[in-house]
């Protein structure tokens, strides 16, 4: 790495709600394979690394807390997980890292102690390989070419002290994925989103969005749905508003507003994936993990609604994920009628809370970002 060409992402800077960032358990398992690979190569315990982020444009500058030699061919390090002011179940628990040579001539992952296995399909990886998301796979292949020129001959086990316990308080043990937790992070920062503080700040996001008598903005609870709204509806970046899980505030939010400035908006968009939007058809509008169940069930419900044949309806309702539920979906010929059913459901009851919106409309997508229904 070079990092010069690159920024340094500064953790100490708020996040635009005052709040602290943190690292995800795919940064801290980079940062534990880069300091290992040191180690295990030239004998160099470091007790910092610098790891790219995956924008290519930021690094970021890692702590470790231990690294030692295992034997001749191995190196572990180890990293605290550190979730700033958006602490999950894996804050303050320890990642690690164990690197060692395999004589293969090609890059291995595998899930030490506390990482889970999937087990069921429909996930980010295949069933049999460790819950290590892409992205934080892409991280450290490129944290070893960093130091090693080449990616060619190593194993990387990465583990969570305690995962196994911790996994138990998430929804792995649901998503079939058995012995611990899952490395994730799809940008390596912690943005602290769920907090009573990010939920006010909404409010004001949403308030800048309706400004100068727009006729459209959309509500996205993630970044999938972004794409769509900057190419397709041609929206200004500030008319989109990313709400994380707190759907029934934003729109009440927008009605609020709407309200005391005694207009009507033309068009609210809701754009994102099902796994989050289709909870309301449960009647659900905060949908964190932790506060909710999974949407298969409400997808089910509405085929077996739509008269989809019986083993399909338990296909759905038995899916691990609401992704899997799409790649059950993908090939079927009225798939794509599901899904738009579904979207003017979700419309319209999010209708009944935003009255001076004309119209919602929601377009529902897979994680790869393609288009489920009406899209």
């Amino acid at each position: 790495m070079n990092p010069s060409r690159l920024k340094e992402f500064d953790l100490s800077i708020p996040a635009p709600n005052g709040l602290r960032r943190g690292r995800t358990t795919g940064s801290c398992a980079t940062a534990a394979v880069k300091a290992a690979l040191y180690l295990l190569l030239y004998g160099e315990r470091r007790a910092q690394v610098q790891i790219v982020l995956p924008d290519g444009e930021h690094y970021l500058t890692v702590p470790i807390q231990h690294c030692y030699k295992m034997d001749e061919q191995t190196a572990r390090a180890e990293v605290l997980k550190d979730g700033g002011d958006d602490p999950d179940n894996t804050h303050g628990a320890t990642i690690f890292a164990e690197v060692r040579k395999n004589g293969q001539g090609r890059l291995r992952f595998f899930s030490g102690e506390g990482v889970g296995t999937a087990t069921q399909p429909g996930l980010r990886v295949p069933v049999g390989e460790p819950a290590i998301n892409p992205t934080p796979r892409a991280m450290m292949r490129l944290a070893v070419l960093d130091v090693t020129d080449n990616d060619e001959g190593y194993d990387l086990i990465i583990g969570c002290i305690g995962g196994e316990t911790i996994a138990k308080k998430t929804f792995n043990p649901k998503l079939g994925i058995v012995g611990g937790i899952s490395i994730l992070g799809t940008s390596g920062i912690v943005e602290p989103l769920s907090q009573a503080s990010w939920i006010a700040s909404i409010e004001v996001y949403i308030r800048v969005a309706l400004g100068d008598d727009t006729d459209c903005i959309a509500l996205l609870p993630g970044k999938i749905g972004r794409v769509y709204a900057k190419e397709t509806l041609e929206l200004p970046e500030h008319r989109s508003v990313q709400i994380a899980n707190f759907l029934g505030d934003a729109l009440d939010f927008t009605q609020q507003a709407l309200a005391e400035q005694q207009r009507e908006l033309d068009v609210l968009w809701l754009l994102g994936h099902p796994g989050k939007l289709a909870k309301v058809l449960d009647g659900v509008w905060d949908t964190h993990s932790g506060k909710s169940g999974m949407a298969m069930d409400a997808v089910a419900r509405v085929a077996a609604e739509l008269d989809f044949d019986n083993s399909m309806v338990r296909a759905l309702e038995q899916a691990n994920t609401v992704e899997a539920a799409t790649e059950i979906l993908k090939n079927q010929p009225n798939g794509r009628a599901l899904w738009t059913n579904i979207e003017q459901r979700i419309a319209e009851l999010a209708q009944a809370r935003v009255p001076n919106a004309r119209k919602v409309k929601v377009r529902l997508f897979n994680l790869q970002g393609d288009g489920l229904g009406a899209a």
